[in-house]
């Protein structure tokens, strides 16, 4: 245990260090990422050309503003573009958003323990992701299991890449507690705790096919209500109406009023 925090502490220094030189400019979209992107990224596939050619810029420009390492695995190139497909998704309605808050992402093989153990000899690995606090700040922890099942067509309803960078937009106003202050208009903050309760005593109650972690606390419902507003969008809308109103307001209408 104390060797693995030992190792992710020393790439965490890193990562920081690295983010602390000039950042060089993005480099130009890999032309062959495109029929990668479309075979795997399902909202970027639905896109027309022209906001498919905003969302390649947007991915460069986050690649170039954060590193990228993987952790006794190699970081292919499909896994860069999950990564950054990940990222960019849930804030694309927002032109000019940066993740302020993230350094880097670590890429792990596999899931993984609360001491940020993989081996097949540890117990417990259940953890697929995971926004760095403390001495791992600015840092994000990814299966890379996790992170090809989330993109895969057997996954309807959950995405952990998307996940854990919801929790980081949550995490913006430097508290993860469901509350999306950079998204969600002041007058709407109410409204949605309340909507938040209602679908989480409707989850506890197995009376929701929202996936049963969103019932644990506010952050994490949020984190999973926006898998499912993106990865299935047209059933959330037809389940949970008022739910994917609210959700649209955060990430799409609320986003292109502020800017």
């Amino acid at each position: 245990m104390i060797t693995t925090i030992a190792f992710l502490l020393l790439l965490a220094f890193g990562v920081y260090a690295l983010s602390k030189l000039k950042r060089k400019p993005a480099a130009p979209f890999p032309k062959h990422w495109h029929k990668l992107l479309i075979e795997h990224v399902e909202f970027y596939e639905g896109l027309p050309p022209k906001e498919q050619q905003r969302f390649q810029k947007r991915m460069m420009e986050f690649l170039s503003e954060v590193y990228l390492e993987g952790v006794q695995v190699e970081l292919e190139e499909l896994d860069k573009i999950l990564i950054a497909a990940s990222a960019v998704i849930p804030v694309f309605g927002f032109p000019e958003w940066h993740y302020t808050n993230l350094s880097g992402v670590l890429l792990y093989p596999d899931n993984f323990n609360e001491d940020f153990e993989f081996e097949d000899k540890k117990g417990n690995r259940i953890i697929a992701g995971v926004v760095g606090t403390g001495r791992l700040e600015k840092q994000m922890i990814l299966s890379k299991k996790a992170l090809r099942h989330g993109f895969s067509k057997s996954s309807s309803k959950t995405n952990t890449g998307i996940h854990e960078f919801v929790h980081l937009i949550d995490k913006m106003d430097g508290v993860t507690d469901g509350v999306p202050e950079r998204l969600i208009q002041h007058a709407y903050v109410i409204p949605w705790l309340k909507m938040i309760h209602k679908e989480m005593e409707a989850i506890n109650s197995n009376k929701s096919d929202i996936r049963n972690y969103g019932g644990t606390n506010e952050a994490e419902f949020f984190a999973v209500a926006s898998e499912y507003f993106f990865e299935n969008p047209e059933r959330m809308k037809k389940k949970h109406a008022e739910l994917y109103k609210m959700m649209e307001s955060c990430f799409y209408r609320a986003a292109m009023k502020a800017d």
